[in-house]
Order: C-alpha cells, then sequence, then structure tokens
C-alpha cells in the first residue's frame, strides 16, 4: 500500500488477489526480518509485484503478491 500511496487517485485504493510466498529458510523466533516489495507489472488495474523476506543472513522467503486497483466507495459497498 505504501508503494502505491502516490499512484492512486484519491478516490482508489488496492486490493489484494492473490500471494505466491516460498519461505526458504527457518528464522529464529523474535528474530528481525524486512519485507520489501517492487512493482513488476501493470497490467490494467492488475498490479503485479516481487516480495522479498530478509534477515540479516540473507534470503528467508521470496514471491509474488497481486494487487488489482478498485474504487473505494464501489468496494466498500460490495464488501461483506
Amino acid at each position: 500500500m505504501n508503494a502505491l500511496e502516490t499512484k492512486l487517485e484519491g478516490t482508489q485504493t488496492s486490493v489484494g488477489s492473490s500471494v505466491e510466498l516460498s519461505h526458504l529458510v527457518p528464522v529464529r523466533v523474535g528474530s528481525r526480518v524486512r519485507a520489501s516489495a517492487t512493482l513488476e507489472r501493470c497490467e490494467g488495474r492488475r498490479l503485479v509485484f516481487s516480495v522479498s523476506v530478509t534477515d540479516d543472513c540473507g534470503l528467508v522467503a521470496a514471491g509474488r503478491v497481486t494487487r488489482v486497483v478498485v474504487d473505494k466507495a464501489t468496494f466498500l459497498a460490495r464488501a461483506r
């Protein structure tokens, strides 16, 4: 959401559509991890991000997140 904050019109937001994430190595409870997302491509209203999670030793998880740009009011009116 932060990556898109300045890219969307005031009446728009994005909603999650799918998450594909591979957890590659174990991390100890309490460890500090960092997640990052990079917009890979736009396909109309569909936004595909590559995502990664790292700790001090390197890559922990990687994958893709797909979000869809929607009108806020219309989406909220349909939400249950």
